[in-house]
């Protein structure tokens, strides 16, 4: 009798410790799996930097992913681009940084060989899966060491378009829309609408003169001649080549010999191409489409396109193209699988990448938005001069560090030549000798 009740009572204690084992705790502590508990409201932190096209696509999007995740609050934090990226380069080691953000695709590999970004887990999305759905180019600059670190939302095209001004077009009597045949043809129209009030320029007929617009029209006028700009270990560079002096000597041409553009009064520093133009100053603007966007928000009233140029050399249309813009998660989010969901979802899933693509006036890095295109054209119809180019371009490759190869090396040599400063010889010298060097010193 006494055996019974001792097992009775043992039965009952076991059951007990079950029961309170079993307890859900969800809503007070943080699940071991890193993923918030069900029934918590967490907050993930957004960074950008400031376009005002950017950010009405960044919150379109996120209004939807709150309202269809009510758990999650997403805060989103814009910074001016330097600020940016000051911000990022103090804030990741230090483990500061948000959840989600919006990267450059040039620079993921930098931050992912720093051990500061998460993996996208196979699980969500593999390589090959993301090689269906997004094109080559812009994907290549999220997959570092055979890891994928983000998703991209920017096929980044910086070369081969440009904004086109037809009121200045019809006061000049020049052909519009543009009848171009080969990029000769481009300069001579170009040239009817560049405007002198003596000695000085008033107008640009075709202002190239940026940081990106510099180097990519370089890259891209060496690959159409079949040219390449890496030396043969694929590491360093080599601008010591007839395509490289044949490339620069052109652009240099087209500011001292055919002066359809002032490099002293129109530069990054001054009268840079997306202020000029929409100011009325610049009749053809080498630019992204992506200025087109904010052009749209910040001068509604003023009518203007958007157009395929010419190649520089033979008949096509090569160039280098960033990744571009899209959304890599840090390795210090409390919150992985919630970060990862808002990536995707701001990234992957078709109606918001339309969403963001239209409001950035960017070419689609999702190929099924260019495959079926009629929704974003109608948001953005110059983005279809863009679409043919985009089989002919290519990944830029591993710059070393391709800001300080644009800004600090390429651009201001070359803005060098084409004031007069220096002979194409001695600025492509100069290029070769400190490109490979930033090279060398990595």
């Amino acid at each position: 009798m006494k055996k019974m009740l001792y097992g009775i009572i043992l039965l009952a204690i076991i059951a007990v410790l079950v029961a309170c084992g079993g307890q859900d705790k969800t809503g007070t502590d943080q699940a071991s799996d890193g993923t918030a508990p069900k029934e918590e409201k967490i907050t993930l932190r957004l960074w950008s930097h400031q376009n005002a096209a950017f950010q009405a696509g960044n919150e379109a999007i996120i209004a939807k992913f709150m309202e269809q995740n009510p758990n999650i609050e997403v805060k989103y934090e814009t910074f001016e681009y330097d600020l940016f990226i000051q911000t990022l380069q103090t804030s990741m080691p230090a483990g500061t940084e948000a959840d989600v953000i919006e990267m450059f695709g040039t620079w993921v590999c930098s931050y992912a060989d720093g051990g500061r970004l998460s993996l996208l887990p196979d699980n969500l999305m593999t390589y090959g899966q993301a090689q269906e759905l997004f094109y080559q180019a812009p994907l290549d600059g999220y997959y570092c060491d055979n890891k994928l670190y983000g998703l991209p939302q920017e096929f980044n095209l910086e070369n081969g378009g440009s904004l086109v001004n037809p009121a200045l077009f019809e006061a000049h009597g020049v052909t519009y829309p543009p009848q171009w045949t080969d990029f000769a043809s481009m300069i001579a129209d170009a040239k009817k609408m560049t405007e002198f009030d003596g000695d000085i320029m008033t107008r640009a007929g075709f202002n190239y003169v940026t940081g990106d617009g510099l180097s990519f029209a370089f890259f891209a006028a060496i690959l159409q001649q079949g040219g390449s700009y890496f030396a043969d270990d694929g590491m360093h560079f080599n601008f010591d080549t007839p395509e490289a002096r044949n490339a620069l000597q052109l652009l240099v041409d087209m500011a001292q010999k055919d002066q359809i553009v002032d490099p002293v009064l129109f530069n990054d520093e001054s009268n840079w191409v997306g202020d000029s133009f929409f100011a009325g100053n610049v009749a053809i603007g080498f630019v992204g489409s992506w200025a087109a966007g904010e052009g749209m928000i910040n001068y509604p009233d003023m009518v203007f396109d958007y157009v395929e140029i010419p190649p520089y050399f033979g008949t096509e249309n090569r160039f280098a193209a960033d990744s571009g813009w899209g959304k890599v998660v840090s390795a210090n989010t409390k919150y992985p699988e919630e970060a990862w969901k808002l990536a995707m979802f701001m990234t992957a899933e078709k109606e918001n990448a339309l969403l963001w693509n239209s409001n950035t006036s960017t070419i689609p890095a999702l190929k099924s938005l260019v495959e079926s295109p009629e929704e974003l054209l109608a948001h953005a119809p110059f983005l279809k001069a863009t679409f043919n180019l985009l089989p002919h371009g290519q990944f830029i490759g591993d710059l070393t560090d391709r800001d300080q190869i644009f800004y600090e090396i390429l651009y201001p040599h070359i803005l060098d030549a084409l004031q007069g400063v220096v002979s194409v010889d001695e600025a492509l010298m100069s290029i070769n000798t400190e490109a490979n060097a930033v090279v060398d010193s990595r």
